[in-house]
């Protein structure tokens, strides 16, 4: 069983030491410490699964820990095997049928190496609308809906490959990545700017009135409607689901915004994404979580790990960024001590003075058009705060488990 476990990779890591002893004590509360064997074996792992869910920030990364505190209660040999086969055997049922909650670094070292290429070109229409820039595409035969919220400092042009129709358009790796595997599964996509900076609750009277011109003009009324925020946008999502019907929400690398919404009355199911190495809003949404499931509402995670750069890491994720220079800019980071020896950042991109090392070494100019697609993958793969397209299935995944054709929009 444990060279199962190993070789799956499923590992739990707790974020916080200090959270250890807590779930030490829980288990022996529920379990009677010194227990020599449990009531019911697959309690047992059903138990550890809870603590996750209700506060207990556990991430998949050392299976060991876990695996304490059930063989300390479980005294014999013969139970603390049916006590560890029951976690791994749960685990791996609650999370085929059950989660989608959290994926080991391991499957995001695979995941990073997916291309930006994609069997969908992008054929976005752009309007301006009640002085703010909306633009989206809709694949044949749409099945779905979908309003995607920037973060802070992003726009809806930010989304798309620049094109004739758009020539402020940028497409930023991660977002339009998003896109693409938005489009290829069938989802009609409407990106819109918010009138500042960041975005406003003030906003959400004219978003809700765009987004029903959209559906309207473009016949999208019979198939469901879905939101997905980043940062910024999360928050914005999050109260604009209070106001207007979807079937069900993402929210990414944010905790999102519930206190003054009082009893959430037909609240949408809600997937939070994020990053744990932000403790903070990890602790957030965690509370959240359990507030939306006090008021009946569906909740999941999925918590986005960090992972090593590659020399061919950039290329593979940024269009119009060849292999040559890729491998070069990685070259530079294990020489500047940018990077640890196993690949991983030390430091997340907003912080490290990578441009100025290519600036001096004369590979990049301080115009550069391909500097924010850099930093875009710099900050995803330190995994603090950045929007990511390598849960995309994931998310679209919640987005199809959430159909139900009796919820209006």
């Amino acid at each position: 069983m444990l060279a199962f476990a190993d070789r799956i990779g499923w590992h739990f890591q707790w974020q916080d030491e200090s959270l250890v002893d807590k779930f030490y004590s829980d288990t022996d509360n529920h379990f009677g410490e010194g227990s020599s064997s449990p009531a019911n074996a697959e309690e047992a792992g059903r138990f550890l699964w809870e603590r996750t869910s209700d506060g207990i920030p556990i991430d998949l990364a050392m299976w060991n820990r876990s695996v304490k505190a059930f063989t300390r209660s479980y005294g014999t040999p013969k139970w603390r095997a049916i006590a560890l086969a029951s976690m791994v055997l749960f685990a791996f049922a609650y999370f085929t049928t059950k989660r989608g909650d959290s994926f080991p670094s391991s499957d995001l070292i695979n995941t990073k190496r997916a291309s930006y290429q994609s069997s969908v070109q992008f054929n976005p229409s752009l309007e301006l609308l009640n002085g703010t820039d909306v633009i989206w595409q809709i694949p044949d035969s749409p099945k779905a809906a979908l309003f995607i919220a920037h973060g802070c400092g992003v726009r809806a042009a930010n989304f798309w490959d620049n094109y004739p129709g758009c020539p402020n358009c940028i497409g930023l790796p991660e977002e339009r990545i998003f896109v693409l595997r938005s489009l290829e599964r069938k989802f009609a996509v409407l990106t819109i700017s918010s009138l500042d900076r960041c975005w406003s609750f003030d906003e959400i009277k004219n978003v809700k009135w765009i987004i029903k011109w959209w559906i309207k003009t473009n016949k999208l009324g019979t198939i469901p409607l879905v939101a997905m925020g980043a940062s910024s946008g999360g928050y914005f999502v999050s109260a604009l689901a209070a106001e207007m019907r979807f079937h069900s929400i993402a929210i990414m690398i944010s905790e999102g915004t519930f206190a003054s919404m009082g009893v959430l009355k037909d609240y949408p199911p809600t997937l939070f994404v994020h990053m744990p190495k932000d403790q903070v809003t990890m602790l957030r949404i965690q509370k959240n979580m359990r507030v939306l499931r006090q008021n009946g509402v569906a909740v999941s995670e999925i918590r986005c790990m960090e992972f090593p750069l590659s020399p061919d890491l950039l290329s593979d994720r940024i269009p119009r960024l060849n292999k040559t220079f890729s491998i070069k800019l990685y070259d530079v980071f294990r020489e500047k001590g940018f990077v640890n020896q196993n690949g991983y950042l030390k430091n997340d991109g907003r912080q490290i003075q990578w441009k100025e090392a290519l600036i001096e070494r004369d590979m990049i100019s301080e115009n550069y058009e391909l500097l924010k697609h850099i930093d875009e993958e710099l900050n995803l793969a330190f995994a603090l705060h950045e929007l990511t397209s390598f849960q995309a299935h994931e998310i679209l995944f919640w987005f199809e488990s959430h159909m139900n054709p009796s919820m209006g929009s």
